[in-house]
């Protein structure tokens, strides 16, 4: 009888103990969320900073008709493309702040750090002398993916960029 009382106080002591659980996804999210909270806060202020993104960082070409499908974002190509963008309209997101969404591993599917978000950029061109100021709002979904420095790996963002640039600039 001693035996069956030592393994039923073994057991029910084994079932009690229960693992920390593994909480390092959440934190790497939150981690990265500020980083994803500074990229959209860095187009509305008009102060990009490639520092955040890693040095072989690629960026999905999701518009209508692209020739490539992926932009090296630290290439000069590139930078000189998001300074004309700048220096040619304004940018607002809404919600702000946006409600981040923690994304998964596509092959695990379980939480890996990575952050999507949905919402909408408000883009403004700008009056001229001879034109008024023309406004188009875009719905987007976004997703980063990071390094393990925390800086972003990889970009993606699905809206009708093609159909808002038509209407800003005809």
């Amino acid at each position: 009888m001693k035996i069956f009382y030592s393994i039923f106080c073994l057991t029910i002591f084994l079932v009690s103990c229960k693992a920390e659980p593994d909480n390092s996804a959440n934190e790497l999210f939150e981690k990265n969320s500020k980083t994803a909270l500074k990229s959209i806060s860095d187009w509305e202020n008009e102060t990009l900073d490639y520092s955040i993104f890693a040095e072989n960082s690629v960026g999905l070409n999701t518009f209508f008709g692209a020739e490539v499908d992926t932009i090296l974002v630290q290439s000069e190509e590139s930078k000189a493309m998001d300074k004309a963008f700048l220096e040619k309209y304004d940018f607002k997101f809404y919600p702000n702040p946006p409600v981040l969404l923690p994304g998964v591993n596509p092959d695990t599917k379980l939480p890996d750090g990575s952050v999507r978000y949905y919402g909408a950029w408000e883009v403004t061109l700008p009056a001229t002398d001879s034109t008024e100021a023309k406004t188009g709002i875009i719905k987007v979904y976004n997703s980063l993916d990071f390094d393990s420095e925390g800086k972003i790996l990889y970009s993606q963002g699905y809206g009708d960029y093609t159909g808002l640039m038509n209407y800003l600039n005809q």
